[in-house]
């Protein structure tokens, strides 16, 4: 009996996701962290301080 309760609401949130992913337009999430990770790397590009040069 543990098991089942224990589960069951595991059990249920999966078969709401299942059930909102197949009725509603859900985003990519995958996608979307790809994305803002590019974001991320090309600000970090853009506003990087300039690596100093030893003039000796």
């Amino acid at each position: 009996m543990g098991i089942f309760r224990s589960s069951f609401s595991f059990m249920v949130g999966t078969a709401c996701g299942i059930y909102i992913a197949q009725n509603y337009n859900v985003p990519n999430i995958k996608k979307l962290a790809n994305t803002a990770i590019f974001m991320a790397k090309h600000l970090e590009e853009k506003y990087r301080k300039p690596k100093k040069r030893d003039d000796d």
